[in-house]
């Protein structure tokens, strides 16, 4: 609800007014289990004097039949509704509250502290711009701390506010303050965040939430209601950026008009500007700029609008309407941050929905770089992921996206997996760059096929399979020569050889093995990307290690031949009839 304020009796257009031209900032508060996140909220609304009389006398009635505070009010218990939370003490879902004050208007997001509710909180800080860290002056940093700041500074949330909670059952000890801060800072400046402000609390006392109550004269810094009243917001960034119109629908009311319908998530936009779009890389001008109020001269950020241009071309939902001058990138292969968000691990292969603004398209995680030990800030090895772990993973897409790398533009820069069976969100994801080499990651640039062309042929991979020895390098040095002898441009990578450069270190069995060969599926696709028919000579890989060279190479044709002796292809003259075939 809306504050109280005495212009509403005396003049309600002026209150209405000033109401709608407040600034809005979303926060939501984090931390471990029982650090108090509901109570601060709970408080800072009683306080505020934000409640109807019909929720105090709610509030006072629960407190005394489901309350942990004895005789006093439980604030909780304004943001814990379900009754399992109630029960338990504690937050599971994501609990929203909007509120305003004289000067800003808030979204607050309450989200849960339980590592198994991590995915909840994700949820809520998706759309954030400040975090508030709660921190239990008792126990110091524990490692829901850290997995909720790692996740802050992953999401772009730029303002952080450390509360240290409960300082009244610490007897407001500064030294205890100084030292949870110091360490907290020492991680911070770790993970990234920058902006970080301390404030000692006691949500339930009430010190330093709305003003300080003497119980802290050690300490100097503002109360948190007043910070958040007046902490800079950068409104300015999204406007400043680069223009982006995800196209959500093609407004199309008779023949006489065809529109282009969305909202605005960077930049801004006139009419006679010069737009691409993408991922087809068609551009034209804007002619009008059409609101339900009319047409504007100038749309910014967050304004849904339609576009009209003045050419007829092929333009659909999903794709992304930019400054021709400025335009996003465009990828099928990219390196992404992943959240695993469903009990289900992720295992590399699987085929899911990525849905980018408003653009939905299969895809498939090929493979996990890493995975983030929160406890220990290290990037450790893994094959699949579980429940609320984080990863950087590559990711691959049937077709192209349009894209910017989510530190540029979070909502161009950040999606969600879908399950393409239960439908159900399984991951949320951030886009760190698209894959070098990546055919489509720059619209524009010369292809793999215009290069091919320009050799006079037509790039393919021949992946030969067989036993370690001379016969196979025998096999492979005589299908490049006979290639060589057709005027083929040719490169040969054979797996002993790669085994003593480019896969290095790696054991030739289990995870590591995979690995190996990955690198040299990617080695090949980049000789590809160049034009060339490129003859691999290694051992056999298992069905899902084919699967997954396949999936590496993309659309560039793969002849995965058994060069065993005994084998169909086992000859020269065998491989050069299937490579035959392929081409046609």
């Amino acid at each position: 609800m809306a504050h109280q304020s005495d212009l509403i009796a005396q003049d309600i257009e002026a209150y209405l007014l000033a109401h709608q031209n407040k600034s809005l900032l979303r926060f939501i508060t984090c931390g471990s289990v029982d650090d108090g996140k509901s109570s601060l909220i709970g408080r800072l609304l009683y306080e505020s004097q934000m409640l109807f009389e019909d929720q105090l006398a709610s509030l006072e009635s629960d407190s005394r039949k489901v309350g942990t505070r004895g005789e006093e009010l439980d604030y909780a218990l304004l943001l814990d509704g379900l009754a399992a939370e109630r029960e338990q003490g504690i937050t599971i879902d994501v609990a929203y509250r909007f509120f305003s004050t004289d000067r800003r208007k808030f979204i607050v997001a309450d989200t849960p502290g339980h590592e198994q509710y991590t995915r909840n909180m994700v949820t809520g800080a998706s759309t954030a711009d400040l975090a508030i860290i709660l921190i239990d002056a008792r126990k110091g940093m524990l490692t829901q701390t850290r997995r909720h700041s790692t996740l802050v500074a992953l999401l772009g949330i730029r303002h952080v506010v450390l509360a240290i909670n409960k300082m009244d059952l610490v007897d407001y000890s500064e030294s205890r303050f100084r030292a949870i801060e110091a360490d907290y800072r020492q991680f911070a400046a770790q993970i990234g965040l920058q902006d970080v402000v301390a404030i000692p609390l006691s949500a339930v006392k009430g010190d330093n939430v709305i003003e300080a109550q003497g119980n802290t004269p050690w300490y100097g810094g503002p109360s948190l209601m007043p910070w958040l009243e007046t902490v800079e917001l950068d409104e300015t960034r999204a406007q400043a950026g680069p223009f982006r119109l995800p196209v959500q629908w093609v407004n199309r009311p008779n023949l006489d008009f065809r529109g282009f319908t969305g909202t605005v998530v960077g930049g801004q936009i006139t009419p006679g500007s010069r737009v691409t779009v993408l991922p087809s890389g068609r551009s034209s001008t804007v002619t009008r700029i059409v609101t339900h109020d009319g047409d504007l001269s100038r749309a910014v950020a967050q304004q849904a609008i339609t576009l009209t241009l003045a050419d007829e071309i092929d333009i659909s939902r999903g794709d992304l309407l930019c400054l021709a001058d400025a335009p996003a990138q465009v990828a099928t292969r990219f390196v992404t941050t992943l959240v695993w968000m469903t009990d289900q691990p992720l295992t590399p292969g699987r085929s899911y929905l990525m849905k980018l603004g408003t653009r939905t398209v299969p895809a498939q995680v090929t493979h996990i770089r890493y995975r983030l030990d929160i406890d220990r800030h290290e990037q450790v090895p893994a094959d699949q992921l579980g429940l609320n772990e984080i990863a950087v993973c590559e990711l691959t897409t049937d077709r192209p996206v349009a894209f910017d790398p989510y530190a540029v533009n979070r909502d161009t820069g950040g999606f969600i997996l879908i399950d393409r069976l239960t439908n159900g969100t399984v991951a949320a994801g951030m886009v760190q760059h698209g894959e070098q080499g990546d055919s489509a990651a720059v619209t524009g640039q010369i292809t793999p096929a215009i290069r091919a062309r320009a050799l006079g042929q037509r790039a393919a991979v021949l992946w030969l399979e067989a036993p370690a020895g001379t016969a196979r390098r025998v096999l492979a040095e005589g299908v490049e020569q006979a290639l060589q002898d057709q005027d083929l441009r040719t490169m040969l990578l054979d797996g002993e050889a790669l085994h003593d450069g480019l896969c290095s270190g790696l054991a030739e069995e289990g995870a590591q093995r995979s690995e190996g060969l990955r690198r040299v599926a990617e080695a090949a696709r980049l000789l590809a990307d160049a034009g060339l028919v490129v003859v691999v000579a290694t051992t056999a890989p298992d069905a899902g290690q084919r699967e997954q060279i396949g999936r590496v190479l993309g659309g560039h044709p793969l002849l995965q031949a058994d060069g065993s002796a005994t084998g169909p292809t086992g000859t020269v003259a065998g491989v050069l009839t299937a490579f035959q075939s392929l081409k046609r």
